[in-house]
């Protein structure tokens, strides 16, 4: 019998609880002559449920399952949101695949609503940013008119200032001694010394008063430094040769030492003596820590003591053998000898075969191609799934069939690498390659990128039609493997495919998956819109063409993408191709003037006027009595010298179509053939019908001014600023005819006039100080300035006019900085910066901004003019000639300069280009 006790008979260990493990604690009843055992103390019970809420991965309870509460802690728990679902299944309950999905439709209904607020989000974050920015300006801003008066500070004003006192008790032990002067004596042993640094001594003393039983070392070091100095100086001044006298090539010499002497030289001594400090200390508390060796051989590197650097790296490897950053420091630092390199490469690999890293660097170190291979073959026999291996295995092979035979191999080796099936399916003929795919399509049910390859493999065979199945398969394939990629993603692989020549692939692409996760409440047409014109912005013509072409099959009737889509192909198109599509777009939207007028013009630019007189008869069928319509029928006679056709359209126009822009137009076509009669008679009759038309009003006047009448003209203008109280242009024309009449006091009352009728309008405060400043009132038009622009603080027309007449050439770059500050994107302002570095010979930056403002606003045809005056002088004749098309192309019609020019009765008929150089005279 075994000597070993009955365990029931032996005493229970300490605490113990029997029950416990189940949850069950010590009880008593009624048969018991006792009390129960007594169960688990408070500390134990802490322990049991801290080591419970570990397993579980929550935060350990204070006491029995309830948390401590602070004292001023009233959240209790009866006064808890019973919406509050927080922690609700953070209980360990198993995460299944319907909790996944779950997840997945919540987010992207999350995502959904999320990208509908977006815009509108962003928009009231940016208004209260600029709300907040307002009315919390900052320091700079508050003074920055203090600072301006600063520049008119005289220097007896300066020199007047009283200096600031330090008024406290601190520091005043040190102004005592400024104020004492105190001095102290230098020893002349310093002086000395001072003096004899800078001086080279090339000869060696020989006034040695030792008698000869006492070596001096001193002097004999000072000696052998001297005779070194003039050695290396003699052969540093010795050009002749690469090899000097002393049998070392100066020049790299000095190169070899940049590596380590110059490096450390950059860093204080006692920072490379401290991390060394530091990084041995790291090193000796744990001898297998390898980036804290790898960090010392860096260290010692970097001091230029590469013979210590090797040593620490080698001993790092054999303390950590395991460590891939120790033998890749290792190998790196002795990749200057290469034998050494490869021993240490070999060693690296007998102790750590399966790193990777580790044989790329000894095939690096490998120079011929057959090494490289036999290395790689060596690595794949140890890594057999390493993609990168197969890969520089395969790059390395020239042979077309052993590629093949390779990719076939590392395909079957690794069947779930996606970059190896699609490089194994480009090198096959094209029936084996849709075998390749098939084959990877089931190895990768997840992959999208082997369905897009599917699709242009077939593209390049010329199945059209196969590559819309394709992509359309791809879709179904990837949604019911939960692999579909998000809308933004398909649009990139859209780019690729176009960047690469698939074009086909890249519409059925956008045509699969342009619409996938939007709903049909979204906002589905502005979302293709901002994927257009992103597409367009990287130059993704293709991709945007598919877009819209998209989008218009789902809204057939929009007119914004058919005109979308149209200035697309008038830009980056053909012309068959935009009048194509206009034919299309009027046939979907007849209502639309827009495309009408469109196709009209793109018939008339092409020198088809008999097709564009077609165009136009079918928009009077669609859209009779509309005043668009006969003012570009009017224009198309003009430019084609139809002048009695285009009177006859007018006289339709006027009786079918009587608006105020037909009777301008009709005063204006005579006024600019000559006849000043009819048109002052076709005014007349227009401000009968449309008195508060402030246009004829200005063209009665003009035709006044015309003829020298400068009374009835004034009694026009006149007539019209009480007829129409807001037009700022009536008042402008009003105010310069009494000035040339001499009466500027006049015009300075109506200039004021209008000041109160239209406040804060820029353009009346510019005219303003200009009548001011015409008449020599410096000091008034600078107190004009001064209030118009704390009227008008953003206008670049009033900075423009302040820097360019008010200041001084020195103080212009300042002001215009300031203005750019306060000015957000104003082309007027970009052109007066670069006037101003055009005054300052900086050409590049001239026309940086020149360019700015161009695309700010294509339409201001002062911008070109400035411009092209500039190209003139500093311009290339192939710049000066892009510019022209440009301006062909953009058709400016504003521009105070421009306008006038254009709207002159002289130049009526000529193109832009000669608008263009009539323009350029007179800019100041």
């Amino acid at each position: 019998m075994s000597g070993r006790r009955d365990f029931l008979n032996q005493q229970a260990p300490e605490n113990y609880v029997a029950g416990l493990g189940r949850g069950a604690t010590g009880f008593t009843t009624r048969s018991d002559l006792g009390p129960a055992r007594e169960g688990p103390s408070e500390e134990q019970m802490k322990e049991l449920l801290a080591k419970r809420a570990a397993q579980l991965g929550q935060a350990a309870p204070s006491a029995y399952g309830a948390t401590e509460k602070k004292d001023d802690d009233d959240d209790d728990d009866r006064f808890q949101d019973p919406d509050n679902e927080v922690g609700l299944f953070a209980s360990g309950i198993n995460y299944d695949r319907d909790d996944d999905e779950a997840d997945r439709l919540y987010q992207a209904v999350d995502d959904r609503m999320d990208r509908r607020r977006k815009v509108r989000r962003e928009a009231r974050e940016k208004k209260e940013r600029e709300e907040y920015e307002r009315n919390n300006p900052k320091i700079q801003q508050q003074f920055a008119d203090l600072k301006r008066a600063l520049g008119s500070v005289t220097e007896e004003e300066w020199a007047a200032l009283p200096e600031v006192g330090d008024m406290t008790g601190r520091n005043k032990r040190a102004r005592e001694a400024r104020l004492n002067n105190r001095f102290y004596a230098v020893p002349d042993s310093v002086i000395a010394g001072a003096a004899a640094s800078g001086q080279l001594d090339t000869s060696i003393s020989t006034s040695d008063t030792s008698d000869g039983t006492m070596t001096n070392f001193a002097s004999i070091g000072q000696a052998q430094q001297s005779a070194l100095q003039v050695r290396l100086d003699s052969a540093a001044a010795n050009t002749s040769g690469t090899e000097t006298s002393l049998g070392v090539d100066h020049k790299g010499y000095l190169t070899s030492l940049e590596k380590s002497e110059l490096k450390a030289g950059e860093v204080p001594v006692e920072d490379i003596n401290r991390a060394r400090i530091l990084l041995e200390s790291a090193v000796k508390t744990n001898l297998r820590n390898g980036p804290g060796h790898v960090a010392l051989c860096r260290l010692e590197e970097f001091a230029g003591k590469l013979t210590t650097a090797r040593k620490v790296i080698a001993r790092g490897c054999e303390l950590c053998p395991h460590s891939i950053d120790c033998w890749q420091e290792n190998i790196r630092i002795n990749r200057e000898n290469l034998h050494n390199a490869k021993i240490i490469a070999a060693n690296a690999l007998k102790l750590n075969p399966r790193a990777v890293s580790l044989w790329v660097s000894a095939v690096e170190l490998e120079s011929t191609s057959s090494a490289k291979k036999k290395v790689l073959r060596q690595a794949l026999d140890h890594n057999s799934q390493s993609v990168l291996l197969w890969k520089s295995l395969i790059n390395e092979t020239e042979n077309e069939d052993e590629v093949r035979l390779l990719f076939a191999k590392a395909v079957e080796t690794v069947p779930l690498a996606e970059e190896l099936w699609l490089g194994y399916s480009r090198l096959c003929d094209p029936e084996k390659a849709q075998i390749v795919l098939n084959q990877a399509r089931k190895a990768i049910p997840t992959s999208s990128a082997i369905w897009i390859q599917a699709a242009r493999l077939q593209e390049q065979l010329g199945a059209n039609v196969m590559v819309s199945k394709i992509m359309e398969r791809a879709v179904k394939s990837l949604a019911r493997e939960n692999a579909m990629l998000k809308r933004e993603e398909w649009i990139k692989e859209a780019y690729k495919c176009e960047e690469e020549g698939a074009i086909l692939t890249c519409t059925a692409i956008i045509n699969s998956t342009l619409a996938w996760g939007l709903d049909e409440d979204d906002d589905r047409k502005e979302t293709f819109t901002e994927d257009a014109r992103e597409a367009i912005s990287q130059g993704k013509y293709e991709t945007a063409r598919a877009i819209y072409a998209y989008g218009l099959r789902i809204f057939y009737q929009s007119k914004t993408l058919w005109q979308a889509a149209a200035d697309l192909e008038k830009n980056h198109g053909t012309r068959e191709a935009l009048l194509q599509l206009l034919e299309k777009a009027v046939d979907a939207c007849p209502g639309s003037e827009a495309l009408w007028l469109l196709m009209v013009r793109e018939r008339f630019s092409a020198g088809e006027f008999d097709e564009a007189r077609k165009v136009l008869a079918r928009a009077f069928t669609q859209l009779p009595g509309n005043e668009n319509i006969y003012t570009r029928a009017v224009d198309l006679e003009i430019d084609a010298k139809q002048f009695n056709q285009a009177r006859d359209f007018l006289r339709i126009a006027r009786n079918e179509a009587s608006t105020d822009r037909i009777w301008i137009r009709s005063a204006t076509f005579e006024r600019n053939l000559g006849n000043v009669d009819e048109a002052l008679d076709l005014a007349n009759q227009g401000l009968r019908l449309f008195p508060n038309a402030w246009k004829l009003h200005a063209i009665k006047g003009q035709l006044y001014e015309s003829m020298s009448k400068l009374p009835e003209a004034q009694e026009a203008y006149s007539i019209g600023t009480r007829a129409c109280p807001k037009a700022v242009p009536l008042y402008i024309l009003l105010s310069r005819v009494q000035e040339r009449s001499g009466a500027i006091v006049r015009a300075r009352s109506t200039l004021d006039r209008a000041r109160l009728a239209v406040p804060k309008n820029d353009v009346l405060l510019c005219e303003c100080v200009r009548l001011e400043r015409r008449a020599s009132n410096m000091a008034a038009a600078n107190k004009l300035m001064a209030q118009a622009l704390q009227e008008v603080p953003n206008s670049g027309l009033l900075w423009t006019e302040k820097i360019m007449h008010l200041e001084s050439r020195t103080q212009r770059k300042p002001r215009a900085l300031e203005a750019i500050k306060k000015v957000d994107n104003d082309p007027i302002l970009f052109v007066t910066v670069a006037r101003i570095f055009w005054g300052e010979r900086r050409l590049e930056k001239a026309a940086t901004w020149f360019e700015k403002a161009i695309v700010l606003d294509a339409d201001l045809g002062d911008t070109w003019a400035w411009y092209y005056k500039f190209l003139e002088q500093h311009g290339t004749l192939e710049k000066k000639e892009e510019v022209l098309s440009k301006i062909a192309m953009a058709e400016p019609k504003h521009g105070e300069i421009w306008q006038q020019v254009a709207k002159d009765p002289k130049n009526a008929g000529k193109s832009v280009e000669e608008i263009l150089k009539i323009a350029i005279t007179k800019l100041e």
